[in-house]
């Protein structure tokens, strides 16, 4: 650092480093030329291929594969372009700057100096662009259109030297800067740079566009101007580049989940199938959000292999699969999705219900076999039948309202006191509940206790000919107990969609003593796959970790205190989570004051086992006082959000 500069209302910081960036596709999502197609060519019956001609163009030079005057030429050729149209670019291009360059705003104003934008695009366009983060027009080297004397472009100024082969590197020697040289590009004109020895290092930008053949020469690929700014060790507008941030989703999450990640800058990868306990413990060493469904066990094992892991989101309504208490001591929060797949469940218990009651499965299949069975016999109308719910939850609650409008007359049974909705009758023990219902329909939760709530003793308490339905969890009925009360005639018909042990992926083959059956009907755990019921789930689980990420929010967590934060800006947010021992809050308060750091903004909550602390503090501080707060005695975890 040399020195510093002031200027209007920013401060332009004077360094012995100069970064040389690229404007199409780094400093701006797009190629400005192709977008100017867009634009010029909007009436031409040929627009399409004429666009499509252009950019293949582009491609090619930018990937090496053509020189840049030859690719110019040409594009410059078709694009049959005028000054109006520069004003229309103009404007779309300051709506397409680089996400990561826009947030970073300060940067480019602070070392505005230090900064020469070198592009084989156009002055005209990108002058105006760059001057809203305060860079000089001065320190822009382009090219320069030619206009007719109606103001068409007929073609570029050949003299200049980024409009010639090499022309950056040409450009470069002819700046003679003196200093470290650091170029920012996403083209094999960008590379040419590093090629020619005039520069230090050469960082491919891929946040908008990754060639592949550019990724393989530089020095480091750089998915964001945050990664940049992170290894460079110059100030950035968030703590952590976002593209460090390793999501790991399994189990076939919908892919909406994977778009919204990434959207936010995160690295993702998604497995279609659960892993078992060792790999997945191998897997998630480097991983900050795992994403799961109802089959992986996120147990201890895993979690002490996960020393970066901020997040866990279960994509279904049980978290059973997670040691919530064991994620809760590392400061690792989970959620869940408690809504978002409810409607889904419901809709296929009624319609269960009605097949089982009119023997449909039985009959599909004989027809099939070519057996003509056109009778009545053990054939039932929904309307009057007692409906036993099991569980009055969320499921179980929508359940009965719509039974209730068939009209059922509904009962329903849980351990916790529950309001009931519309005419359905509480009754007051299971007991109860078995003994009037001429259908039983499970919704409990995957508590342990819940282990064999049906098992022998229950299904003999029920109605002769009861039909019998399970989509809650697996272990929560006997199977075999269920398989011997249909054989006995018992139950008369029976819905099962999730069972104690389930195939790892679609490859493994399912036993079960349940096949074969009469009016039984089996499915793969699919009670809120429906496509509606996946995409809002892949919405609110990853908005829900993606908001905890960038601001601490804990709302509908499972296991931290829910804290729903107000916005912050102009400020650092710290977030300390800590074992919910007394005095902690006062230990974190008498740092600030010793340091004489301004508290905007200060939350706490707590559960029994701990505090989470979220303080908004003046931009001012010494950095040793990170320090200090990680080295409060019982601190759990300790991050940083700007």
């Amino acid at each position: 650092m040399t020195g510093i500069k002031k200027a209007g209302h920013f401060l332009f910081m004077k360094t012995d480093r100069y970064f040389i960036i690229d404007f199409d596709s780094t400093f701006v999502k797009v190629e400005a030329l192709d977008e100017l197609a867009e634009i010029s060519l909007k009436a031409h019956p040929g627009k399409e291929a004429l666009c499509a001609q252009i950019r293949g163009l582009t491609d090619a030079a930018m990937n090496g594969e053509m020189t840049f005057p030859v690719s110019l030429t040409k594009r410059i050729t078709l694009l049959n372009a005028d000054r109006s149209h520069i004003e229309k670019l103009v404007k779309k291009l300051n709506k397409k700057v680089s996400q990561s360059v826009t947030t970073n705003k300060d940067f480019f104003r602070k070392y505005a100096a230090n900064i020469i934008v070198v592009s084989g695009g156009f002055k005209e366009y990108i002058i105006p662009v760059v001057s809203r983060f305060c860079i000089p027009a001065k320190n822009v080297y382009a090219n320069s259109f030619v206009y007719s004397n109606k103001g068409k472009i007929t073609g570029f100024d050949k003299t200049c030297l980024l409009a010639q082969a090499g022309g950056k590197v040409k450009q470069l020697r002819k700046l003679k800067l003196k200093g470290e040289l650091i170029a920012i590009g996403d083209g094999h004109t960008d590379y040419e740079l590093k090629e020619s020895g005039l520069i230090s290092k050469f960082y491919v930008f891929t946040e908008n566009i990754e060639r592949l053949a550019v990724m393989k020469k530089a020095d480091h690929v750089t998915p964001s101007f945050d990664e940049f700014l992170y290894i460079s060790k110059l100030p950035m507008s968030i703590s952590y580049p976002k593209n460090r941030i390793k999501v790991l989703l399994l189990e076939n999450i919908h892919k909406d989940a994977m778009q919204l990640f990434k959207a936010e800058g995160y690295s993702v990868e998604s497995v279609t199938k659960s892993l078992g306990e060792n790999e997945l413990a191998e897997k998630i060493k480097d991983v900050s959000i795992l994403g799961i469904r109802s089959k992986t066990i996120v147990s201890e094992k895993v979690l002490a292999k996960a020393k970066k892991l901020l997040a866990v989101g279960a994509f279904c309504v049980g978290t059973n699969q997670i040691d919530l208490d064991a994620c809760l001591s590392r400061g690792i929060i989970a959620f869940n999705a408690p809504f978002s797949n409810t409607r889904s469940v419901v809709e296929l218990v009624v319609g269960e219900i009605i097949l089982l009651m009119r023997g449909i499965f039985d009959k599909s299949r004989n027809l099939h076999n070519g057996v003509w069975d056109k009778s009545s016999q053990g054939s039932y109308e929904v309307r009057g039948k007692k409906l036993g719910i099991i569980g009055y939850g969320k499921i179980g609650s929508q359940l009965s309202v719509l039974a209730e409008d068939m009209g059922m007359e509904v009962y329903y049974y849980d351990v916790l006191e529950k309001l009931a909705l519309g005419n359905a009758r509480k009754c007051h023990s299971l007991k109860e509940l078995l003994k009037k219902a001429d259908i039983v329909t499970v919704h409990v939760d995957g508590s342990e206790q819940n282990t064999n709530m049906i098992g022998e003793k229950e299904f003999r308490q029920m109605k002769e000919g009861v039909i019998f339905l399970n989509l809650s969890r697996g272990f929560v009925v006997d199977i075999d107990a269920l398989a011997n009360s249909i054989n006995s005639g018992k139950v008369r018909g029976a819905s099962v969609d999730v069972f104690p042990y389930e195939p790892v992926s679609n490859d493994e083959k399912f036993v079960s003593r349940l096949q074969g059956l009469p009016n039984v009907v089996l499915t793969p755990h699919i009670g809120g796959s429906t496509d509606e019921a996946q995409r809002d789930i892949a919405n609110f689980v990853p908005r829900k970790m993606i908001d905890f990420i960038n601001s601490g929010n804990s709302y509908y967590s499972v296991n931290f205190p829910n804290i729903q934060l107000p916005s912050f800006e102009n400020a650092h947010r710290l977030i300390h989570i800590h074992h919910n021992t007394p005095g902690i809050l006062a230990k974190i308060n008498a740092v600030f004051a010793k340091n004489n750091i301004n508290i905007i903004g200060q939350y706490l909550k707590t559960n029994e086992l701990i505090g989470y602390v979220i303080t908004d503090i003046s931009k001012k501080y010494d950095p040793k006082v990170i320090n200090e707060l990680k080295g409060i005695d019982h601190t759990i975890k300790f991050r940083i959000l700007y």
